[in-house]
Protein backbone atom coordinates (compact mmCIF):
# COMPACT_ATOMS: atom_id res chain seq x y z
CA UNK A 1 0.00 0.00 0.00
CA UNK A 2 0.91 3.78 -0.50
CA UNK A 3 1.74 6.18 2.25
CA UNK A 4 1.20 9.63 2.07
CA UNK A 5 4.54 11.14 2.74
CA UNK A 6 6.40 12.94 5.69
CA UNK A 7 6.96 16.55 5.72
CA UNK A 8 10.17 16.26 5.81
CA UNK A 9 11.03 19.77 7.90
CA UNK A 10 9.07 18.67 10.58
CA UNK A 11 9.80 15.60 10.56
CA UNK A 12 13.47 16.06 10.71
CA UNK A 13 13.08 19.17 14.06
CA UNK A 14 11.74 15.80 15.95
CA UNK A 15 13.53 13.76 18.76
CA UNK A 16 14.72 10.48 17.87
CA UNK A 17 11.88 8.50 20.21
CA UNK A 18 8.81 10.63 18.03
CA UNK A 19 10.58 9.85 14.67
CA UNK A 20 10.88 5.91 16.00
CA UNK A 21 6.99 6.23 16.74
CA UNK A 22 5.84 7.96 13.70
CA UNK A 23 8.18 4.84 11.71
CA UNK A 24 6.54 2.25 13.73
CA UNK A 25 2.81 3.49 12.80
CA UNK A 26 3.54 3.55 9.24
CA UNK A 27 5.36 0.14 8.97
CA UNK A 28 2.49 -1.44 11.28
CA UNK A 29 0.07 -0.23 9.22
CA UNK A 30 1.56 -1.64 5.80
CA UNK A 31 1.98 -5.10 7.90
CA UNK A 32 -1.54 -5.08 9.45
CA UNK A 33 -3.51 -4.47 5.80
CA UNK A 34 -1.45 -7.05 4.57
CA UNK A 35 -2.22 -9.46 7.62
CA UNK A 36 -5.90 -8.09 6.97
CA UNK A 37 -6.42 -8.97 3.42
CA UNK A 38 -4.84 -12.14 4.22
CA UNK A 39 -7.74 -12.83 6.38
CA UNK A 40 -10.45 -10.72 5.66
CA UNK A 41 -13.25 -11.83 7.84
CA UNK A 42 -12.09 -13.48 11.50
CA UNK A 43 -14.31 -15.89 12.36
CA UNK A 44 -16.18 -15.30 15.92
CA UNK A 45 -13.93 -18.43 17.44
CA UNK A 46 -10.95 -15.89 16.65
CA UNK A 47 -12.26 -12.55 17.73
CA UNK A 48 -13.58 -14.13 20.97
CA UNK A 49 -10.21 -15.93 21.19
CA UNK A 50 -9.09 -12.34 21.40
CA UNK A 51 -10.87 -10.31 23.18
CA UNK A 52 -10.06 -13.12 26.25
CA UNK A 53 -6.99 -12.75 25.73
CA UNK A 54 -7.45 -8.91 26.84
CA UNK A 55 -9.23 -9.66 29.45
CA UNK A 56 -6.68 -12.11 31.09
CA UNK A 57 -4.13 -9.74 30.39
CA UNK A 58 -6.27 -6.93 31.89
CA UNK A 59 -6.75 -8.42 34.95
CA UNK A 60 -4.00 -9.82 35.55
CA UNK A 61 -2.22 -6.08 35.58
CA UNK A 62 -5.20 -4.02 37.34
CA UNK A 63 -2.80 -3.50 40.38
CA UNK A 64 -0.34 -2.37 38.15
CA UNK A 65 -3.07 0.00 36.43
CA UNK A 66 -4.03 1.39 39.54
CA UNK A 67 -0.41 2.30 40.53
CA UNK A 68 0.38 3.98 37.46
CA UNK A 69 -2.56 5.85 36.94
CA UNK A 70 -2.07 7.44 40.50
CA UNK A 71 1.58 8.23 39.16
CA UNK A 72 -0.02 10.17 36.30
CA UNK A 73 -2.49 11.79 37.98
CA UNK A 74 -0.49 12.68 41.53
CA UNK A 75 -3.26 11.40 43.08
CA UNK A 76 -5.94 9.32 41.89
CA UNK A 77 -8.88 7.19 43.61
CA UNK A 78 -7.74 3.32 43.93
CA UNK A 79 -11.55 2.57 43.79
CA UNK A 80 -12.24 4.89 41.01
CA UNK A 81 -9.66 3.79 38.89
CA UNK A 82 -11.37 0.42 40.04
CA UNK A 83 -14.93 1.40 39.25
CA UNK A 84 -14.43 3.25 36.11
CA UNK A 85 -11.76 2.40 34.37
CA UNK A 86 -11.17 -0.71 34.84
CA UNK A 87 -14.55 -2.70 35.72
CA UNK A 88 -16.74 -0.36 33.44
CA UNK A 89 -13.58 -2.10 30.81
CA UNK A 90 -14.56 -5.84 32.03
CA UNK A 91 -18.35 -5.36 31.64
CA UNK A 92 -17.82 -3.72 28.07
CA UNK A 93 -15.74 -7.38 27.45
CA UNK A 94 -18.17 -9.50 28.70
CA UNK A 95 -20.81 -7.91 26.73
CA UNK A 96 -19.53 -8.12 23.53
CA UNK A 97 -18.32 -11.96 24.12
CA UNK A 98 -21.88 -12.38 24.97
CA UNK A 99 -23.75 -11.06 22.38
CA UNK A 100 -21.11 -11.64 19.31
CA UNK A 101 -22.35 -14.18 17.55
CA UNK A 102 -25.54 -13.02 17.52
CA UNK A 103 -24.12 -9.52 15.55
CA UNK A 104 -22.32 -11.44 13.32
CA UNK A 105 -25.36 -12.96 11.88
CA UNK A 106 -26.51 -11.65 8.20
CA UNK A 107 -29.46 -9.75 8.97
CA UNK A 108 -32.72 -10.65 6.87
CA UNK A 109 -34.06 -7.86 4.94
CA UNK A 110 -37.61 -7.61 2.91
CA UNK A 111 -37.67 -7.55 -0.88
CA UNK A 112 -40.36 -5.65 -2.55
CA UNK A 113 -43.47 -7.93 -4.51
CA UNK A 114 -42.51 -6.82 -7.55
CA UNK A 115 -39.14 -7.69 -7.26
CA UNK A 116 -39.74 -11.72 -6.10
CA UNK A 117 -38.59 -14.63 -5.53
CA UNK A 118 -35.44 -13.02 -4.45
CA UNK A 119 -33.60 -12.42 -1.56
CA UNK A 120 -32.17 -9.75 0.48
CA UNK A 121 -29.50 -9.68 3.63
CA UNK A 122 -26.81 -7.41 5.24
CA UNK A 123 -23.26 -9.03 5.45
CA UNK A 124 -21.51 -7.10 8.57
CA UNK A 125 -17.80 -6.87 7.29
CA UNK A 126 -14.86 -6.04 8.83
CA UNK A 127 -13.36 -2.56 8.01
CA UNK A 128 -9.56 -3.32 7.74
CA UNK A 129 -6.94 -1.56 9.92
CA UNK A 130 -8.57 0.82 12.70
CA UNK A 131 -6.89 3.85 14.41
CA UNK A 132 -7.72 5.02 18.07
CA UNK A 133 -6.83 7.58 19.80
CA UNK A 134 -8.02 8.02 23.83
CA UNK A 135 -7.52 10.86 25.90
CA UNK A 136 -5.33 10.67 29.63
CA UNK A 137 -8.72 10.86 31.76
CA UNK A 138 -9.84 7.29 32.00
CA UNK A 139 -6.93 6.02 30.21
CA UNK A 140 -7.68 2.54 30.40
CA UNK A 141 -11.51 2.50 29.78
CA UNK A 142 -11.56 4.90 26.82
CA UNK A 143 -9.01 2.90 25.03
CA UNK A 144 -9.73 -0.50 25.82
CA UNK A 145 -13.48 0.31 25.06
CA UNK A 146 -13.48 0.91 21.52
CA UNK A 147 -10.72 -1.78 20.68
CA UNK A 148 -13.21 -4.45 22.08
CA UNK A 149 -15.59 -2.87 20.16
CA UNK A 150 -12.82 -3.12 16.50
CA UNK A 151 -11.54 -6.71 17.12
CA UNK A 152 -15.39 -8.11 17.71
CA UNK A 153 -15.80 -6.38 14.15
CA UNK A 154 -12.98 -8.21 13.25
CA UNK A 155 -10.45 -5.46 12.60
CA UNK A 156 -6.84 -4.79 12.89
CA UNK A 157 -6.33 -2.26 15.40
CA UNK A 158 -3.52 0.58 16.36
CA UNK A 159 -3.48 2.56 19.18
CA UNK A 160 -2.01 6.13 20.10
CA UNK A 161 -2.44 6.97 23.21
CA UNK A 162 -2.27 10.17 25.60
CA UNK A 163 1.17 11.46 25.93
CA UNK A 164 -0.35 12.55 29.34
CA UNK A 165 -0.72 9.09 31.00
CA UNK A 166 2.91 8.08 30.91
CA UNK A 167 3.10 5.18 33.78
CA UNK A 168 -0.17 3.87 32.40
CA UNK A 169 0.59 3.61 28.75
CA UNK A 170 3.61 1.45 30.24
CA UNK A 171 1.43 -1.19 32.13
CA UNK A 172 -1.09 -0.80 28.61
CA UNK A 173 1.82 -2.08 26.15
CA UNK A 174 2.43 -4.66 28.41
CA UNK A 175 -1.08 -5.82 28.27
CA UNK A 176 -1.44 -5.42 24.44
CA UNK A 177 1.98 -6.99 23.91
CA UNK A 178 0.33 -10.28 26.21
CA UNK A 179 -2.87 -10.19 24.43
CA UNK A 180 -2.06 -9.69 20.97
CA UNK A 181 0.44 -10.20 17.95
CA UNK A 182 1.77 -7.10 16.26
CA UNK A 183 -0.22 -7.16 13.28
CA UNK A 184 -3.50 -7.43 15.39
CA UNK A 185 -2.66 -4.77 17.46
CA UNK A 186 -0.05 -2.32 18.27
CA UNK A 187 0.36 0.47 20.12
CA UNK A 188 2.12 3.79 19.33
CA UNK A 189 3.34 6.59 22.14
CA UNK A 190 4.64 10.34 22.02
CA UNK A 191 3.11 13.83 21.79
CA UNK A 192 0.75 16.03 19.52
CA UNK A 193 3.31 15.53 16.80
CA UNK A 194 2.99 11.82 16.59
CA UNK A 195 -0.92 12.25 17.12
CA UNK A 196 -0.99 14.12 13.87
CA UNK A 197 1.33 11.96 11.78
CA UNK A 198 -0.96 9.56 13.39
CA UNK A 199 -4.16 10.79 12.20
CA UNK A 200 -2.21 11.43 8.68
CA UNK A 201 -1.97 7.93 8.27
CA UNK A 202 -4.81 6.32 5.43
CA UNK A 203 -6.22 4.06 8.14
CA UNK A 204 -10.20 2.58 7.09
CA UNK A 205 -11.18 4.38 10.11
CA UNK A 206 -9.83 6.55 12.52
CA UNK A 207 -11.84 7.17 15.93
CA UNK A 208 -10.88 10.58 18.52
CA UNK A 209 -11.39 10.99 21.80
CA UNK A 210 -10.68 14.54 23.66
CA UNK A 211 -11.80 18.28 22.73
CA UNK A 212 -13.37 19.54 19.95
CA UNK A 213 -10.75 21.60 18.75
CA UNK A 214 -8.62 18.89 17.99
CA UNK A 215 -11.64 16.98 17.04
CA UNK A 216 -11.79 19.50 13.96
CA UNK A 217 -7.84 19.01 13.25
CA UNK A 218 -8.37 15.45 13.38
CA UNK A 219 -11.57 15.53 11.16
CA UNK A 220 -9.45 17.83 8.22
CA UNK A 221 -6.61 15.73 8.83
CA UNK A 222 -8.06 11.98 7.83
CA UNK A 223 -10.49 13.96 5.56
CA UNK A 224 -7.30 14.10 3.23
CA UNK A 225 -7.36 9.83 2.71
CA UNK A 226 -11.22 9.60 2.65
CA UNK A 227 -11.16 8.18 6.20
CA UNK A 228 -14.36 7.83 8.27
CA UNK A 229 -13.86 9.20 11.85
CA UNK A 230 -15.47 8.83 14.80
CA UNK A 231 -15.57 12.09 17.17
CA UNK A 232 -16.32 11.66 21.01
CA UNK A 233 -15.70 15.21 22.02
CA UNK A 234 -17.74 16.25 25.45
CA UNK A 235 -18.80 20.33 25.87
CA UNK A 236 -20.96 21.38 28.17
CA UNK A 237 -23.47 19.27 29.59
CA UNK A 238 -26.04 21.18 31.19
CA UNK A 239 -28.00 20.04 34.34
CA UNK A 240 -31.92 21.23 35.05
CA UNK A 241 -33.49 21.62 38.02
CA UNK A 242 -37.34 21.50 38.01
CA UNK A 243 -39.14 23.40 40.34
CA UNK A 244 -40.92 20.06 41.64
CA UNK A 245 -37.94 18.86 42.58
CA UNK A 246 -36.78 18.25 45.93
CA UNK A 247 -33.17 19.70 46.11
CA UNK A 248 -31.90 17.19 48.61
CA UNK A 249 -32.90 14.43 45.94
CA UNK A 250 -31.27 16.22 42.91
CA UNK A 251 -27.88 16.88 44.50
CA UNK A 252 -27.53 13.69 45.38
CA UNK A 253 -28.66 12.56 41.46
CA UNK A 254 -25.77 14.92 40.00
CA UNK A 255 -22.44 15.18 42.67
CA UNK A 256 -21.13 12.11 42.46
CA UNK A 257 -21.58 12.35 38.18
CA UNK A 258 -19.30 15.74 39.00
CA UNK A 259 -16.97 14.93 41.67
CA UNK A 260 -15.62 11.52 40.47
CA UNK A 261 -12.42 11.67 38.53
CA UNK A 262 -12.96 15.25 39.85
CA UNK A 263 -15.08 16.16 36.98
CA UNK A 264 -12.46 15.67 34.37
CA UNK A 265 -14.89 13.64 31.65
CA UNK A 266 -16.64 14.55 28.72
CA UNK A 267 -20.33 13.97 30.54
CA UNK A 268 -19.72 15.44 33.66
CA UNK A 269 -22.14 18.06 34.70
CA UNK A 270 -20.99 21.38 33.87
CA UNK A 271 -23.22 23.93 34.99
CA UNK A 272 -26.66 23.92 36.71
CA UNK A 273 -29.86 25.54 36.18
CA UNK A 274 -31.87 26.38 39.59
CA UNK A 275 -35.38 27.74 40.60
CA UNK A 276 -34.38 31.52 41.50
CA UNK A 277 -36.15 30.55 45.44
CA UNK A 278 -34.05 27.64 45.52
CA UNK A 279 -30.86 28.78 44.96
CA UNK A 280 -29.80 28.95 49.23
CA UNK A 281 -31.00 26.11 49.74
CA UNK A 282 -28.84 23.95 46.43
CA UNK A 283 -26.11 25.62 47.76
CA UNK A 284 -26.31 24.55 51.92
CA UNK A 285 -27.31 20.87 50.43
CA UNK A 286 -24.16 20.72 48.19
CA UNK A 287 -22.05 21.53 51.15
CA UNK A 288 -23.39 18.63 53.16
CA UNK A 289 -23.56 15.90 50.56
CA UNK A 290 -19.96 16.54 49.55
CA UNK A 291 -18.61 16.60 53.52
CA UNK A 292 -20.47 13.51 53.58
CA UNK A 293 -19.14 12.22 50.83
CA UNK A 294 -15.59 13.45 51.05
CA UNK A 295 -14.85 14.20 55.19
CA UNK A 296 -11.15 14.81 54.04
CA UNK A 297 -10.71 15.37 50.52
CA UNK A 298 -6.49 14.74 50.75
CA UNK A 299 -7.40 10.45 53.04
CA UNK A 300 -7.78 8.96 49.25
CA UNK A 301 -11.41 8.94 48.40
CA UNK A 302 -10.74 12.24 46.25
CA UNK A 303 -8.91 12.40 42.49
CA UNK A 304 -6.46 15.23 41.91
CA UNK A 305 -5.94 17.29 39.04
CA UNK A 306 -3.89 15.59 36.06
CA UNK A 307 -1.18 18.21 35.55
CA UNK A 308 0.28 21.61 36.59
CA UNK A 309 -0.77 22.67 33.28
CA UNK A 310 -4.72 21.75 33.73
CA UNK A 311 -4.55 23.11 37.19
CA UNK A 312 -3.26 26.30 36.12
CA UNK A 313 -6.42 26.39 33.51
CA UNK A 314 -9.00 25.85 36.35
CA UNK A 315 -7.18 28.00 38.59
CA UNK A 316 -7.43 30.76 35.71
CA UNK A 317 -11.27 29.85 34.81
CA UNK A 318 -12.07 30.67 38.84
CA UNK A 319 -10.10 33.91 38.70
CA UNK A 320 -11.79 35.27 35.86
CA UNK A 321 -15.16 34.27 37.13
CA UNK A 322 -14.67 36.03 40.10
CA UNK A 323 -13.13 39.06 38.51
CA UNK A 324 -15.91 39.58 36.50
CA UNK A 325 -18.73 39.69 39.60
CA UNK A 326 -18.88 35.50 40.37
CA UNK A 327 -19.12 34.03 43.58
CA UNK A 328 -16.77 31.21 44.73
CA UNK A 329 -17.70 28.68 47.52
CA UNK A 330 -15.22 26.08 47.28
CA UNK A 331 -17.16 22.99 49.17
CA UNK A 332 -13.31 22.10 51.31
CA UNK A 333 -10.76 23.57 52.40
CA UNK A 334 -8.22 24.25 49.47
CA UNK A 335 -4.85 24.24 51.12
CA UNK A 336 -2.57 22.44 48.87
CA UNK A 337 -1.03 19.10 50.60
CA UNK A 338 2.00 17.30 50.05
CA UNK A 339 2.36 13.79 50.36
CA UNK A 340 4.70 10.92 49.46
CA UNK A 341 4.51 8.28 46.60
CA UNK A 342 2.82 5.10 47.86
CA UNK A 343 5.27 2.55 46.70
CA UNK A 344 4.88 2.59 42.49
CA UNK A 345 7.92 0.76 41.76
CA UNK A 346 6.12 -2.03 40.12
CA UNK A 347 5.37 0.62 37.16
CA UNK A 348 9.13 1.71 37.22
CA UNK A 349 8.10 5.47 38.48
CA UNK A 350 10.30 6.83 41.24
CA UNK A 351 9.85 7.43 44.99
CA UNK A 352 9.99 10.69 45.40
CA UNK A 353 7.57 13.59 47.50
CA UNK A 354 4.73 14.35 44.69
CA UNK A 355 2.31 17.05 44.62
CA UNK A 356 -1.07 16.32 45.08
CA UNK A 357 -3.39 18.81 42.58
CA UNK A 358 -6.23 19.01 44.94
CA UNK A 359 -9.11 21.57 43.83
CA UNK A 360 -12.46 20.88 45.87
CA UNK A 361 -16.13 20.92 44.10
CA UNK A 362 -16.85 24.83 44.10
CA UNK A 363 -19.79 26.59 43.28
CA UNK A 364 -19.88 29.33 41.56
CA UNK A 365 -23.33 31.84 41.74
CA UNK A 366 -23.99 35.15 40.14
CA UNK A 367 -22.82 34.19 36.49
CA UNK A 368 -22.89 36.26 33.80
CA UNK A 369 -22.21 34.84 30.05
CA UNK A 370 -19.16 36.45 29.63
CA UNK A 371 -16.91 34.83 31.96
CA UNK A 372 -14.45 32.06 30.95
CA UNK A 373 -16.55 29.30 32.85
CA UNK A 374 -19.56 29.62 30.58
CA UNK A 375 -17.61 29.72 27.26
CA UNK A 376 -15.45 27.06 27.60
CA UNK A 377 -15.80 23.25 28.76
CA UNK A 378 -15.24 22.81 32.35
CA UNK A 379 -13.70 19.43 32.54
CA UNK A 380 -12.81 19.78 36.66
CA UNK A 381 -14.42 20.38 40.08
CA UNK A 382 -16.01 23.81 38.96
CA UNK A 383 -20.12 24.08 38.72
CA UNK A 384 -21.68 27.69 37.56
CA UNK A 385 -24.72 27.74 39.10
CA UNK A 386 -27.76 30.10 37.35
CA UNK A 387 -31.13 30.70 38.69
CA UNK A 388 -34.25 30.42 36.06
CA UNK A 389 -37.60 32.02 36.46
CA UNK A 390 -39.56 29.75 33.52
CA UNK A 391 -38.51 26.86 31.51
CA UNK A 392 -38.64 28.77 27.87
CA UNK A 393 -35.55 30.44 29.42
CA UNK A 394 -33.45 27.39 29.85
CA UNK A 395 -35.06 26.27 26.22
CA UNK A 396 -33.63 29.39 24.21
CA UNK A 397 -30.03 29.70 26.24
CA UNK A 398 -29.66 25.78 25.04
CA UNK A 399 -30.79 25.92 21.95
CA UNK A 400 -28.46 29.32 21.32
CA UNK A 401 -25.35 27.18 22.43
CA UNK A 402 -23.23 24.36 20.95
CA UNK A 403 -24.78 21.10 21.08
CA UNK A 404 -23.77 19.21 24.04
CA UNK A 405 -22.64 15.80 24.58
CA UNK A 406 -25.29 15.01 27.53
CA UNK A 407 -27.98 16.70 29.28
CA UNK A 408 -28.99 15.71 32.97
CA UNK A 409 -33.19 16.45 33.50
CA UNK A 410 -34.08 16.06 37.63
CA UNK A 411 -38.00 16.23 37.88
CA UNK A 412 -40.46 14.11 39.10
CA UNK A 413 -43.17 15.01 36.26
CA UNK A 414 -42.64 13.07 32.96
CA UNK A 415 -44.20 16.24 30.87
CA UNK A 416 -41.11 18.83 32.31
CA UNK A 417 -38.57 16.44 30.90
CA UNK A 418 -40.30 16.16 27.59
CA UNK A 419 -40.71 19.19 27.46
CA UNK A 420 -36.92 19.43 27.14
CA UNK A 421 -35.83 16.36 25.41
CA UNK A 422 -38.08 17.47 22.10
CA UNK A 423 -37.17 21.17 22.36
CA UNK A 424 -33.27 20.63 22.67
CA UNK A 425 -30.66 18.38 21.15
CA UNK A 426 -27.68 16.45 23.18
CA UNK A 427 -26.04 13.39 22.71
CA UNK A 428 -27.68 11.82 25.35
CA UNK A 429 -30.16 12.89 28.15
CA UNK A 430 -30.22 11.14 31.40
CA UNK A 431 -33.34 12.11 33.62
CA UNK A 432 -32.86 11.82 37.24
CA UNK A 433 -29.12 10.86 37.11
CA UNK A 434 -25.54 12.48 35.73
CA UNK A 435 -22.77 10.16 34.43
CA UNK A 436 -24.31 6.51 34.14
CA UNK A 437 -25.29 6.46 30.69
CA UNK A 438 -21.86 5.75 29.75
CA UNK A 439 -21.59 2.29 31.36
CA UNK A 440 -25.33 1.38 29.39
CA UNK A 441 -24.15 -1.14 26.86
CA UNK A 442 -27.19 -0.91 25.14
CA UNK A 443 -27.26 2.78 24.83
CA UNK A 444 -25.25 4.16 21.69
CA UNK A 445 -22.84 6.06 23.19
CA UNK A 446 -21.58 9.40 21.31
CA UNK A 447 -22.16 13.04 20.51
CA UNK A 448 -24.23 15.36 18.36
CA UNK A 449 -22.12 19.01 16.36
CA UNK A 450 -19.82 20.45 18.96
CA UNK A 451 -19.77 17.09 21.00
CA UNK A 452 -19.56 14.56 18.71
CA UNK A 453 -19.69 12.56 15.43
CA UNK A 454 -20.74 8.91 15.59
CA UNK A 455 -21.44 6.93 18.40
CA UNK A 456 -19.67 3.15 19.66
CA UNK A 457 -20.73 0.74 23.27
CA UNK A 458 -22.14 -2.08 22.62
CA UNK A 459 -23.95 -3.37 19.54
CA UNK A 460 -23.47 0.23 18.34
CA UNK A 461 -19.68 0.06 18.48
CA UNK A 462 -20.27 -3.27 16.63
CA UNK A 463 -21.69 -1.42 13.69
CA UNK A 464 -19.27 1.24 13.61
CA UNK A 465 -16.23 -0.50 12.87
CA UNK A 466 -18.17 -2.57 10.18
CA UNK A 467 -19.71 -2.19 7.00
CA UNK A 468 -22.62 -3.46 5.94
CA UNK A 469 -22.13 -4.74 3.07
CA UNK A 470 -26.35 -5.10 1.20
CA UNK A 471 -26.44 -8.44 -0.55
CA UNK A 472 -29.43 -9.11 -3.15
CA UNK A 473 -29.72 -12.14 -4.79
CA UNK A 474 -32.42 -12.92 -7.61
CA UNK A 475 -33.88 -16.91 -7.62
CA UNK A 476 -34.13 -18.67 -10.97
CA UNK A 477 -37.65 -17.56 -12.37
CA UNK A 478 -36.49 -13.92 -13.08
CA UNK A 479 -39.57 -11.83 -12.80
CA UNK A 480 -37.52 -8.50 -13.70
CA UNK A 481 -37.25 -8.91 -16.94
CA UNK A 482 -41.52 -8.49 -17.61
CA UNK A 483 -40.34 -4.81 -17.05
CA UNK A 484 -37.64 -4.84 -19.55
CA UNK A 485 -38.40 -2.80 -23.02
CA UNK A 486 -40.12 -2.18 -25.22
CA UNK A 487 -42.08 0.06 -22.86
CA UNK A 488 -45.54 0.71 -22.41
CA UNK A 489 -46.99 -2.91 -22.00
CA UNK A 490 -49.12 -4.28 -19.90
CA UNK A 491 -46.68 -4.13 -16.91
CA UNK A 492 -45.34 -0.95 -17.17
CA UNK A 493 -49.14 0.71 -17.73
CA UNK A 494 -50.41 -1.60 -14.62
CA UNK A 495 -47.59 -0.38 -12.58
CA UNK A 496 -48.14 3.66 -13.68
CA UNK A 497 -51.54 3.82 -12.55
CA UNK A 498 -51.27 1.97 -9.72
CA UNK A 499 -48.16 3.30 -8.37
CA UNK A 500 -47.72 6.87 -9.86
CA UNK A 501 -50.15 8.23 -8.26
Amino acid sequence: MKLPPLNAVKFDALDNHSKQQIHLARETLVNQRKAFNAQPYPSEKLRKQQIKALHRALIKHKDKLVKAIEADFGHRSTDETLLTDILLSVLDIKYNLKHLRQWMRPQKCGVNWLFQPALARIMYQPLGVVGIISPWNFPVYLLISPLVAAIAAGNRVILKPSEKSPYCNRVLQEIISEAFLKDEVTMIEGGPEVSQAFSELPFDHLMFTGSPKVGRKIMQTAARNLTPVTLELGGKSPVIIAPDMPINSAVERIIFGKCVNSGQHCVAPDYVYCPENKLDELISEFKRQFTQLYPDIYNGDYTGIVSDEHFGRLKHLLKDAKDKGATAIPLAPTEPKSTTARNLTTVDTPKTTIQQRIMPLTLLTHIQTNMSVMKEEIFGPILPIIIYKNLHQIIDSIQASPRPLAMYILSKKNAFAQQIMYATHSGGVSINDAGWQVAQNDLPFGGIGNSGMGSYHGHQGFLTFSHGKSIYRRGWFNTAKLMFPPYRNFIHRFLYRWYLK
